[in-house]
């Protein structure tokens, strides 16, 4: 049988491309074939009249080529070979005539043929734009459904794409590319999208002048009917040569089947008339190209196609293809676990056989059923016997002639399991405020690497060479179980036991008695802790209380009156309690507002490219600060949904709205998502009609009598002009000039006269003008305001991404409530100020700041009626967004006192604000902004305090403050003397001949060269403009000529009277030259501690110089010239410790409210490491190889005596003495103090109280009337108690009577006290 082939039906083949891209969206298979077809397009000089001079491009796809090639019409050609291998080349046409009007294909030599020509380009005849192509091509996408994209090839830039559907007068789509094609998106297919449609172009200037229609595209949609099976007999490996037949099976009879090879669509089209609900597709003879992924479906007279049958892979080979195999969890495994052996191969649906070597029959079996679920060959409890090297096969159900060809092998090892570490925290298991946790995991033998797990999150894994892990706390996501296992270098892939889980606790999360265990308590905290446990016992007496009363008195028979009001006392002793404990506050945080941060606004502009008709052809654009934004929505009037669209690398998206008509007009404004939020709406743009631009935004803050106001008008487009009007006022107010966006109007100084209704518009900047609808009218009223409130933030506003930052706003005013405005937006209140006498002030918190929090800050505050004028504004940056700035020094980094020196800070973007910082200062020193991309900080005058680090950061100011990087620093050195250099030899001042030596000349100035000087020598090495700290000098192939001494200074490249101070004298020695000298030791090599050493070295030569070294150190130790042939050299007192170092505190040893203590230790000996310790602790504090220790005081607990050791990296065993003790002094911070002594003062009012209610309670018990009555006639006893009201005299007793006996009562009289 052979195969029906329809090569004459394209238009069907065209009609089910859509099928096809749908089948390689739902299996990722979207690079199969790797297109080679070249590109073709026009280029042209006349953009509104390209025809007048056409030049044709022709590029290929991927590789360079030596050449081109031009066909037309299938006949004539005209070749190009350029002059070197190029991607691309042209082909100069002219002006376009009948005579080369046509059809037009290139193509590329590729190394031994010509490629495949590219799409056909038809030039019509001269006046008219070439006709565009139209294809489809595929989209991933997770939606459901099929997303397909059809691209328009127009053939020219910059031209107007409309997509038109049969049946709809107006185009439904339209696109305005910056290249030749047009991509139109038809998401998630449906049969509402199923027609004919067509593209066609236009220039933009010219909307008059399109081009022909493309040739039309019929969309079928795919899946009315249930997909089919396809199955190949005998099986889908075959050698070349055998025959093959392919099987599609559908549940409906009567349909047409087709096949599809997707390696090559346009020639593997397939089609055969059924037998009953199947078809058969026969290969007599299989050849290597018939090999690839085969789907079929089948589909009914008006093309309603089913769905794709799954992808069958045929195999053609005369080799069956490699398969591996894989061990899980790892190759290596401990004796007695599990493993896994999978096989993994190109080929599906066949089943597989494990072999071990030595053995001929197969281990394991795996059927086609058993490969298809993905199963693997499964070792249980493994032994020694287990280990060997496996490999797997395929096992065919089939004769085939291929051969078997070589597998690859696992060997599994069998071997013990290391055991578990021990895990610990330093400095302890609770989380402190602020502090982090290192956790520690240890093992007494070498190991390859630790991993930490944490048991909470499944996904959680982190891993150390050296077994530490830092746990921060942020938001309380540190707590929880934590264990760690490792693994060694002899077995990498065996991994240890766990260890024994340790618990991380914080305190907030924390209970009273794991405090106890950790040794984390604070005053504060036991407090709050004791008056919470005080409470509860409390309420549970009060109602014990209440019960008793009533028991008693329905046992008594006594009246309310005293029920009441012993109520009602124990009532209001819980309600005092109460109302005193709400006034205790938990530490220094406790009084700070957190800011919950809402999901960044956006920002809502508009684009044309119609600047004298902007409604010609509008878009929206809309861009969040947030860089985790997934998607933005537009919504026109507040609640239709109009589009959405997915954020681009700019956090950013277009909505094309294109001639605006009456149905576009309304009001829009955009969300931005996120993964659990979505933003606030930004500010409205309001469309007011078909030719009027949009509708301006008013805004200003409040005004302030004697004061500037600056009054915003925001107009959505670029380009336009502002104007401000005033009511009853007939001409503007202001004018201002094309600025952007926006404009600020300034009033200078805000007076009665300038009270009133301002309203602004927006036109077109030239004549004839295009105004826009006027503004909503804003009401200025001055009004009578408390003094602006002292505003700022407690370290540097500018920040990285996670750090904390609390604002603190203050006024001398008494009980004042306090709002915090970002960007004018109100974000967070305080009224906490109500609780504590005098000045009153708030702090708003934010605990991890992101990249959209930053922004322009401010603050206010108000009583009932008056609110205050507001603060001045506090720029918080949020760094590491873009990249770092290059500052530089001019004329250099080393100034004279009272001079002038420019920092010049180069960004890498236009239209930024950058701000200059000291490190030391909490706020910015500069701040200046530019529409270029750099900027020059003076500093007039500078004195010594000048000195310092500086570094500077530049940021967008329209998109909440969003920084680059800072810059590196520079020191900037206010002295009238260069600091003076250090001069060294690597690896080493003692250098054997024809090796090479390095001289380092190092200094604390950067930007600075250096010149290396020998003695007796007037030339010198230079090195000029060295931009590092250090200047390095190669001396290659040392010989004795480079014997000396050798200084080095600083040589500055600018004119500059600062004295230059030469570093130290560094003696150059040769070895070599010479023979070889003995060197001995005595008493001997093994020397006890506290004994001395002589070195004795012997030469040949008299009158020598000797020089001791010692390995490892780059200097020698010590230097002789005896008179004789040896020179000894004595150590005294060899010491079982290192020498102890010294400790420093910097700036000073005194805390000051916000500010860290740099405690730095400093040892003679080099390739240490350090560490610090701290009185009270019994962990070491830090470690540092720099011996920098920095040092806060949060809640106080930095103060304290500190000392440091350090042990030698070569003998970590070998600590140091540790060094003298140095104290620091300071305080936990006026606000902790405040918080403390509240406390106190209001738990001793609620210990007077409990005290005070508990002597009345008792002097009431022992008041309480008693009356005992005996009756004599009678063998018991009765006793009744009379409790009479509290305002009432005493009644007489009652009779009480028996059968047996009757007695008479006494009554007695007894007042009740109140």
């Amino acid at each position: 049988m052979t195969l029906d082939r329809l090569g004459e039906q394209a238009a069907m083949l065209r009609t089910f491309t859509v099928l096809l891209f749908c089948i390689w969206l739902s299996l990722g298979m979207t690079s199969i074939v790797v297109q080679s077809q070249p590109e073709l397009w026009i280029e042209t000089n006349y953009p509104q009249a390209p025809w007048e001079n056409i030049t044709l491009w022709c590029k290929s796809p991927s590789r360079i080529s030596s050449k081109f090639l031009l066909l037309k019409d299938k006949t004539q050609m005209t070749w190009i070979r350029p002059s070197s291998k190029t991607f691309q080349v042209s082909f100069p046409i002219g002006a376009l005539t009948k005579s080369n009007a046509g059809l037009y294909r290139c193509c590329y030599w590729k190394e031994t043929s010509w490629s495949e020509p590219s799409k056909v380009l038809e030039l019509e005849a001269p006046g008219q734009l070439p006709k565009p192509i139209f294809w489809i091509q595929a989209e991933t996408s997770s939606l459901p459904g099929c997303n397909v994209n059809i691209l328009c090839h127009g053939w020219l830039q910059d031209l107007v794409f409309m997509l038109f559907k049969e049946g709809y007068a107006e185009p439904v789509d339209y696109q305005i590319p910056t290249g030749t094609v047009a991509v139109f998106s038809i998401a998630n297919m449906t049969p509402e999208s199923e027609g004919v449609y067509i593209c066609r172009t236009h220039i933009q200037m010219l909307p008059t002048l399109w081009s022909e229609p493309s040739n039309p595209l019929k969309l079928i949609v795919a899946g009315l009917y249930p997909k089919p099976t396809l199955t190949a007999y005998p099986g889908p490996i075959m050698a070349p040569g055998e025959s093959l037949n392919l099987r599609c099976q559908g549940p409906i009879y009567g349909m047409t089947f087709a096949l599809i090879r997707l390696e090559d669509l346009e020639k593997s089209f397939y089609r055969k008339r059924p037998i009953k609900n199947e078809a058969y597709f026969f290969f007599r003879a299989l050849k290597i190209h018939d090999a690839g992924h085969y789907l079929c479906f089948y589909y009914d007279g008006s093309y309603r196609g089913s769905l794709l049958s799954d992808i069958l892979k045929i195999w053609v080979t005369d080799a069956f293809p490699k398969t591996w195999l894989l061990a899980q969890p790892s190759p290596v495994v401990q004796m007695g676990q599990n493993v896994s052996l999978w096989c993994q191969g190109p080929v599906d649906g066949v089943g597989l056989a494990l072999y071990k070597k030595g053995e001929d029959k197969p281990l394991q079996l795996l059927d086609t059923t058993s490969t298809d679920d993905n199963e693997s060959f499964f070792l249980n409890n493994v032994t020694y016997s287990d280990a060997g090297i496996y490999s797997c096969h395929y096992l065919l159900s089939w004769k085939t002639s291929i051969r078997m060809t070589s597998h690859n092998t696992v060997k599994l090892v069998v071997v013990d399991k290391p055991p578990k570490p021990s895990l610990s925290a330093w400095p302890s298991t609770m989380f402190k405020l602020g502090k982090a946790i290192t956790l520690q995991c240890r093992i007494p033998h070498p190991v390859l690497e630790f991993s930490l797990e944490w048991e909470e999150r499944a996904t959680f894994q982190k891993f150390s060479v050296d077994g530490d892990f830092i746990i921060s706390n942020a938001e309380g996501k540190g707590t929880g179980t934590y264990s760690c296992s490792y693994h060694v270098e002899a077995h990498p892939n065996i991994w240890s036991d766990r260890s024994e889980p340790l618990k991380l606790m914080g305190p907030a999360g924390s209970c009273f008695w794991s405090s106890l265990d950790t040794g984390f308590l604070t005053w504060n905290y036991v407090l709050n802790e004791a008056i919470r446990l005080s409470l509860i016992m409390q309420l549970v007496a009060l109602l014990l209380v209440v019960l008793w009363i009533r028991w008693k008195c329905r046992r008594h028979r006594i009246r309310e009156a005293w029920l009441l009001g012993t109520a009602q006392g124990v009532t209001m002793l819980f309600i005092v309690t109460a109302l005193l404990c709400c006034g205790l506050c938990n530490g220094v945080l406790t009084g700070e507002t957190e800011i919950i941060m809402p999901t960044p606004k956006p920002e809502l502009w508009a684009e044309t490219n119609f600047p004298l008709a902007p409604w010609k052809n509008l878009t929206l654009w809309c861009r969040s600060p947030s860089g985790s934004t997934k998607e933005f929505v537009l919504l026109k009037d507040g609640t239709g949904w109009i589009a959405t669209r997915p954020a681009s690398e700019q956090v950013r998206a277009a909505f094309p709205l294109g001639a605006l008509t009456q149905s576009h007009t309304g009001s829009y404004h955009c969300h931005s998502w996120e993964e659990m939020a979505v933003s606030e709406p930004s500010e409205a743009l309001e469309l007011v009609g078909t030719d009027i631009l949009p509708k301006p935004v008013m805004s200003a803050s409040p005004p302030v009598r004697g004061q500037k106001l600056q009054i915003r008008c925001k107009g959505w487009l670029a380009g336009m002009e502002f104007v401000l009007y005033k009511e009853g006022v007939q001409e503007p107010v202001q004018q201002l000039g094309a600025v952007g966006r926006e404009a600020f109007f300034t009033i200078q100084r805000m007076e009665d006269k300038d009270e009133g209704n301002y309203s602004c518009r927006t036109h077109t900047e030239k004549r004839p003008f295009k105004w826009s609808e006027p503004s909503e009218s804003l009401e200025l009223v001055i009004k009578e305001m408390y003094p602006k409130p002292f505003f700022k933030t407690w370290a540097s506003p500018v920040v990285t991404p996670g750090a904390r930052v609390t604002f603190n706003c203050s006024t001398p005013q008494q009980h004042m409530s306090f709002i915090l405005y970002k960007d004018g937006s109100e974000i967070a209140s305080s009224d906490r100020s109500w609780a504590s006498p005098g000045a009153s002030a708030a702090h708003f918190l934010i605990t991890s700041v992101g990249t959209g929090d930053g922004g322009n800050y401010s603050c206010r505050y108000y009583d009932f009626t008056i609110w205050s004028e507001p603060s001045d504004p506090v720029e918080l940056v949020v760094t590491e967004f873009y990249p770092k700035p290059i500052l530089l020094a001019q004329p250099g980094p080393v100034v004279l006192p009272g001079k002038n020196v420019t920092l010049h800070c180069q960004g890498a973007f236009q239209d930024m604000r950058f701000a200059l910082l000291q490190e030391g200062t909490q706020v910015p020193l500069q701040f200046q902004s530019t529409s270029g991309d750099s900027v020059d900080f003076l500093l007039h005058t500078v004195g010594v305090e000048d000195s310092g680090n500086y570094s500077c950061v530049y940021y967008e100011t329209t998109m909440s403050n969003r920084g680059s990087h800072l810059s590196k620093p520079i020191v900037i050195w206010v002295t009238d003397t260069f600091p003076k250099p250090w001069l060294f030899a690597e690896p080493s001042s003692v250098v054997p001949m024809g090796q090479n030596v390095t001289l380092w000349c190092q200094g604390p100035v950067h930007g600075v060269g250096y010149i290396l000087h020998k003695e007796r020598e007037a030339t010198s090495v230079q090195l000029w403009g060295s931009t590092s700290k250090d200047g390095a000098f190669l001396i290659t192939n040392i010989s004795g000529a480079n014997i000396g001494r050798y200084s080095c200074c600083y040589h500055p490249d600018w004119t500059s009277p600062i004295k230059i101070q030469p570093s130290n004298t560094l003696e150059l020695i040769v070895t070599g030259l010479l023979p070889k000298p003995s060197l001995l030791a005595q008493p001997g090599p093994i020397v006890a501690p506290g004994e001395n050493m002589t070195f004795q070295c012997q030469g040949e030569l008299p009158d020598s110089t000797f020089v001791l070294l010692k390995e490892g150190t780059q200097e020698p130790l010590e230097q002789q010239s005896p008179s004789g042939y040896r020179a000894d050299f004595w150590m005294p007192a060899v010491r079982d410790k290192p020498p102890k170092p010294l400790l420093s505190a910097w700036p000073s040893t005194v805390f000051k409210l916000g500010k860290d203590i740099t405690l730095q230790c400093r040892g003679p000996l080099p390739g240490v490491e350090f560490v610090l310790e701290h009185d009270g602790e019994e962990a070491p504090q830090q470690f540092s190889e720099d011996g920098d220790f920095i040092i806060n005081n949060v809640e106080g607990k930095g103060i304290g005596n500190y000392s440091c050791s350090y042990r030698l990296q070569a003998y970590p065993d070998i600590w140091s003495e540790p060094s003298d003790a140095l104290e620091l002094v300071g305080a936990a911070g006026p606000a902790a103090q405040e918080c403390t002594m509240g406390n106190i003062v209001r738990s001793s009012l609620i210990v007077v109280v409990v005290v005070a209610l508990g002597v009345v309670l008792a002097i009431e018990w022992k008041k309480w009337p008693r009356l005992r009555t005996r009756d004599s006639e009678t063998d018991g006893r009765d006793q009744t108690i009379a409790l009479e009201e509290c305002n009432q005299e005493g009644e007489p007793g009652t009779n009480t009577s028996s059968p047996s006996s009757v007695s008479q009562g006494t009554s007695v009289e007894l007042p009740v006290p109140i």
